[in-house]
Protein backbone atom coordinates (compact mmCIF):
# COMPACT_ATOMS: atom_id res chain seq x y z
CA UNK A 1 0.00 0.00 0.00
CA UNK A 2 1.65 3.22 -1.19
CA UNK A 3 0.97 5.57 1.82
CA UNK A 4 0.83 8.97 -1.19
CA UNK A 5 -2.00 6.91 -2.39
CA UNK A 6 -3.90 6.59 0.88
CA UNK A 7 -2.97 9.73 2.46
CA UNK A 8 -6.23 12.68 2.52
CA UNK A 9 -5.23 16.50 0.98
CA UNK A 10 -4.05 17.71 4.67
CA UNK A 11 -1.97 14.50 5.31
CA UNK A 12 -0.04 15.48 2.17
CA UNK A 13 0.19 18.81 3.28
CA UNK A 14 2.02 17.75 6.69
CA UNK A 15 3.96 15.28 4.97
CA UNK A 16 2.97 12.20 7.00
CA UNK A 17 -0.06 10.35 7.44
CA UNK A 18 -1.14 8.50 10.57
CA UNK A 19 -2.76 4.77 10.44
CA UNK A 20 -3.14 2.53 13.35
CA UNK A 21 -1.22 4.49 15.73
CA UNK A 22 2.14 5.03 13.24
CA UNK A 23 2.76 8.05 11.96
CA UNK A 24 4.77 7.55 8.75
CA UNK A 25 6.65 10.11 6.12
CA UNK A 26 4.98 10.19 3.01
CA UNK A 27 7.91 10.62 1.07
CA UNK A 28 10.81 8.23 2.83
CA UNK A 29 8.53 5.89 4.87
CA UNK A 30 10.17 7.41 8.37
CA UNK A 31 7.81 5.74 10.84
CA UNK A 32 7.37 7.02 14.83
CA UNK A 33 4.73 5.13 16.87
CA UNK A 34 1.88 7.33 19.06
CA UNK A 35 2.41 6.88 22.74
CA UNK A 36 6.10 6.45 22.17
CA UNK A 37 8.69 9.72 23.43
CA UNK A 38 11.58 9.82 21.28
CA UNK A 39 14.72 11.15 22.17
CA UNK A 40 16.51 13.34 19.59
CA UNK A 41 19.83 15.38 19.74
CA UNK A 42 19.11 16.19 22.92
CA UNK A 43 15.64 16.64 23.44
CA UNK A 44 12.70 14.48 24.02
CA UNK A 45 9.92 14.60 21.53
CA UNK A 46 6.18 13.05 21.70
CA UNK A 47 5.31 10.48 18.20
CA UNK A 48 3.86 13.33 16.06
CA UNK A 49 6.49 16.31 17.07
CA UNK A 50 9.15 14.06 16.36
CA UNK A 51 7.85 13.18 12.82
CA UNK A 52 7.40 17.04 12.75
CA UNK A 53 11.23 17.79 13.19
CA UNK A 54 12.25 14.81 10.47
CA UNK A 55 10.11 15.74 7.66
CA UNK A 56 11.89 19.40 8.49
CA UNK A 57 15.43 17.73 9.07
CA UNK A 58 15.54 15.51 6.14
CA UNK A 59 13.04 17.04 3.51
CA UNK A 60 13.09 20.59 4.41
CA UNK A 61 9.36 20.85 4.33
CA UNK A 62 6.86 19.54 2.64
CA UNK A 63 6.19 21.52 0.20
CA UNK A 64 9.46 21.51 -0.86
CA UNK A 65 9.51 17.73 -0.91
CA UNK A 66 6.70 17.42 -3.22
CA UNK A 67 8.15 20.02 -5.43
CA UNK A 68 11.19 17.84 -5.94
CA UNK A 69 8.80 15.44 -7.00
CA UNK A 70 9.20 13.57 -10.89
CA UNK A 71 6.43 15.67 -12.83
CA UNK A 72 4.68 12.55 -13.88
CA UNK A 73 3.01 12.63 -9.92
CA UNK A 74 3.26 16.81 -9.61
CA UNK A 75 1.86 17.83 -13.40
CA UNK A 76 4.48 20.53 -13.09
CA UNK A 77 6.80 21.71 -15.78
CA UNK A 78 10.42 22.72 -14.28
CA UNK A 79 9.74 26.16 -14.93
CA UNK A 80 6.51 26.38 -12.66
CA UNK A 81 8.23 24.29 -9.95
CA UNK A 82 11.03 26.34 -10.13
CA UNK A 83 7.98 29.62 -10.07
CA UNK A 84 6.88 27.96 -7.10
CA UNK A 85 9.56 27.13 -5.23
CA UNK A 86 10.11 31.67 -5.70
CA UNK A 87 6.55 32.30 -4.34
CA UNK A 88 6.23 29.64 -1.52
CA UNK A 89 10.02 31.63 -0.52
CA UNK A 90 8.30 34.95 -0.35
CA UNK A 91 9.58 36.36 -3.23
CA UNK A 92 7.33 38.81 -5.41
CA UNK A 93 7.46 38.41 -9.12
CA UNK A 94 9.78 40.88 -9.46
CA UNK A 95 12.27 38.98 -7.12
CA UNK A 96 11.12 35.62 -9.33
CA UNK A 97 11.72 37.03 -12.61
CA UNK A 98 15.24 38.64 -11.41
CA UNK A 99 16.25 35.10 -9.99
CA UNK A 100 15.25 32.84 -12.83
CA UNK A 101 15.97 35.20 -15.50
CA UNK A 102 12.50 36.09 -17.09
CA UNK A 103 10.65 38.67 -17.44
CA UNK A 104 8.65 39.70 -14.76
CA UNK A 105 5.25 39.47 -17.10
CA UNK A 106 6.45 35.64 -17.59
CA UNK A 107 6.08 34.89 -13.54
CA UNK A 108 2.98 36.57 -13.40
CA UNK A 109 1.71 34.48 -16.76
CA UNK A 110 3.31 31.41 -14.84
CA UNK A 111 1.04 32.33 -11.58
CA UNK A 112 -2.30 32.69 -13.55
CA UNK A 113 -1.95 29.27 -14.75
CA UNK A 114 -1.56 27.80 -11.42
CA UNK A 115 -3.82 29.35 -10.12
CA UNK A 116 -6.04 27.92 -13.07
CA UNK A 117 -4.72 24.35 -12.44
CA UNK A 118 -5.35 24.70 -8.62
CA UNK A 119 -9.27 25.85 -9.97
CA UNK A 120 -8.83 22.41 -12.20
CA UNK A 121 -7.73 19.77 -9.67
CA UNK A 122 -10.57 20.75 -7.18
CA UNK A 123 -13.18 20.04 -9.63
CA UNK A 124 -11.08 17.17 -10.68
CA UNK A 125 -11.54 15.80 -7.36
CA UNK A 126 -14.92 16.67 -6.80
CA UNK A 127 -15.51 14.64 -10.07
CA UNK A 128 -13.95 11.63 -9.03
CA UNK A 129 -15.64 11.80 -5.76
CA UNK A 130 -18.60 11.26 -7.60
CA UNK A 131 -17.71 8.53 -9.62
CA UNK A 132 -19.28 5.01 -9.57
CA UNK A 133 -17.94 2.29 -7.57
CA UNK A 134 -16.39 0.26 -9.63
CA UNK A 135 -13.98 -2.74 -8.35
CA UNK A 136 -10.58 -1.83 -6.74
CA UNK A 137 -7.42 -2.00 -8.32
CA UNK A 138 -4.88 -3.56 -5.88
CA UNK A 139 -2.66 -0.85 -4.80
CA UNK A 140 0.98 -0.09 -5.15
CA UNK A 141 3.13 -1.37 -2.70
CA UNK A 142 5.00 1.78 -0.97
CA UNK A 143 8.15 1.01 -2.17
CA UNK A 144 7.15 0.80 -5.73
CA UNK A 145 10.30 1.98 -8.01
CA UNK A 146 8.05 2.90 -11.24
CA UNK A 147 3.92 3.52 -11.35
CA UNK A 148 2.23 2.82 -14.53
CA UNK A 149 -0.11 0.69 -16.40
CA UNK A 150 1.71 -2.79 -14.96
CA UNK A 151 -0.09 -1.93 -12.16
CA UNK A 152 -3.54 -1.82 -12.97
CA UNK A 153 -4.60 -5.26 -12.30
CA UNK A 154 -8.11 -5.65 -10.13
CA UNK A 155 -8.16 -7.34 -6.99
CA UNK A 156 -10.35 -10.32 -8.68
CA UNK A 157 -7.45 -10.45 -11.83
CA UNK A 158 -4.44 -11.07 -9.15
CA UNK A 159 -6.59 -13.81 -7.39
CA UNK A 160 -6.50 -15.27 -10.81
CA UNK A 161 -2.88 -14.95 -11.11
CA UNK A 162 -2.24 -16.28 -7.53
CA UNK A 163 -4.53 -19.52 -8.40
CA UNK A 164 -2.69 -19.87 -11.35
CA UNK A 165 0.49 -20.19 -10.28
CA UNK A 166 -0.12 -21.40 -6.73
CA UNK A 167 -1.46 -24.52 -7.58
CA UNK A 168 -0.88 -25.99 -3.94
CA UNK A 169 -2.55 -23.18 -2.12
CA UNK A 170 -1.37 -19.74 -1.04
CA UNK A 171 1.40 -21.37 1.25
CA UNK A 172 2.34 -23.27 -1.29
CA UNK A 173 5.23 -23.35 -3.76
CA UNK A 174 5.36 -21.41 -7.31
CA UNK A 175 4.36 -23.61 -9.90
CA UNK A 176 6.50 -21.37 -12.08
CA UNK A 177 7.85 -17.79 -12.42
CA UNK A 178 6.28 -15.51 -15.50
CA UNK A 179 7.69 -13.16 -17.61
CA UNK A 180 4.56 -10.71 -17.71
CA UNK A 181 4.80 -7.68 -15.59
CA UNK A 182 1.45 -7.44 -14.46
CA UNK A 183 1.26 -11.35 -13.24
CA UNK A 184 5.14 -11.15 -11.84
CA UNK A 185 4.43 -7.92 -9.36
CA UNK A 186 1.39 -9.61 -7.95
CA UNK A 187 3.81 -12.61 -7.15
CA UNK A 188 5.97 -10.87 -5.67
CA UNK A 189 3.84 -8.90 -3.73
CA UNK A 190 2.47 -11.99 -2.12
CA UNK A 191 5.91 -13.52 -1.50
CA UNK A 192 6.57 -9.99 0.71
CA UNK A 193 3.55 -11.20 2.60
CA UNK A 194 5.88 -14.28 4.25
CA UNK A 195 8.10 -11.61 6.04
CA UNK A 196 7.39 -9.75 9.01
CA UNK A 197 7.42 -5.97 8.60
CA UNK A 198 10.32 -4.57 10.75
CA UNK A 199 12.33 -7.85 11.29
CA UNK A 200 15.84 -7.49 9.98
CA UNK A 201 16.60 -10.97 7.71
CA UNK A 202 20.10 -12.26 7.26
CA UNK A 203 20.63 -13.44 3.82
CA UNK A 204 20.65 -16.68 4.69
CA UNK A 205 17.47 -16.45 6.68
CA UNK A 206 15.79 -14.30 2.68
CA UNK A 207 17.27 -17.56 1.41
CA UNK A 208 15.84 -20.27 3.11
CA UNK A 209 12.59 -18.65 3.09
CA UNK A 210 12.49 -18.57 -0.75
CA UNK A 211 13.81 -21.10 -1.50
CA UNK A 212 10.45 -23.50 -0.28
CA UNK A 213 8.62 -20.76 -2.89
CA UNK A 214 10.74 -21.50 -5.66
CA UNK A 215 14.19 -23.15 -6.69
CA UNK A 216 15.29 -20.25 -8.17
CA UNK A 217 15.57 -18.29 -4.78
CA UNK A 218 18.46 -15.79 -6.40
CA UNK A 219 16.25 -14.64 -9.09
CA UNK A 220 13.36 -14.33 -6.59
CA UNK A 221 15.51 -12.19 -4.17
CA UNK A 222 16.92 -9.45 -6.89
CA UNK A 223 13.52 -9.20 -8.31
CA UNK A 224 11.83 -8.19 -4.56
CA UNK A 225 15.13 -5.67 -4.84
CA UNK A 226 14.76 -4.15 -7.97
CA UNK A 227 10.83 -3.69 -7.69
CA UNK A 228 10.85 -2.17 -4.42
CA UNK A 229 9.79 -4.75 -1.91
CA UNK A 230 12.39 -5.49 -0.21
CA UNK A 231 15.22 -3.05 0.82
CA UNK A 232 19.09 -4.31 2.11
CA UNK A 233 22.02 -2.81 3.71
CA UNK A 234 24.68 -1.71 1.00
CA UNK A 235 26.88 -4.80 2.15
CA UNK A 236 23.78 -7.42 1.14
CA UNK A 237 23.93 -8.93 4.81
CA UNK A 238 20.97 -7.82 5.95
CA UNK A 239 17.13 -7.53 4.30
CA UNK A 240 13.68 -6.00 5.41
CA UNK A 241 10.36 -5.08 3.55
CA UNK A 242 10.99 -1.63 2.06
CA UNK A 243 9.76 1.18 3.87
CA UNK A 244 8.77 -1.16 6.93
CA UNK A 245 12.14 -0.97 9.11
CA UNK A 246 11.72 0.21 12.55
CA UNK A 247 12.89 4.07 12.66
CA UNK A 248 16.22 4.16 14.46
CA UNK A 249 16.25 5.45 18.17
CA UNK A 250 19.07 6.90 20.76
CA UNK A 251 17.47 5.20 23.40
Amino acid sequence: MSYMDEASIDEITQGWLTRNGMNSCLFCGFQTENGVVYQHQGHLFEAAKRMSVHITEAHQSAAAALLAMDRRYTGLTQVQQEVLVHLQAGSTDKQTAAKMGIAEATVRSHRFKLKEKEKQAKLFLALMAQKPEREKLVPYHEGAVMRDERYAVTEAEAEKILDTYLKEGREGPLSSFPRKEKRKLVLLRHLTEQFEPKRTYKEKEINDLLKQKYDDFVTLRRYLIEYGFLDRSRDGSSYWVKHSRPAPQDF
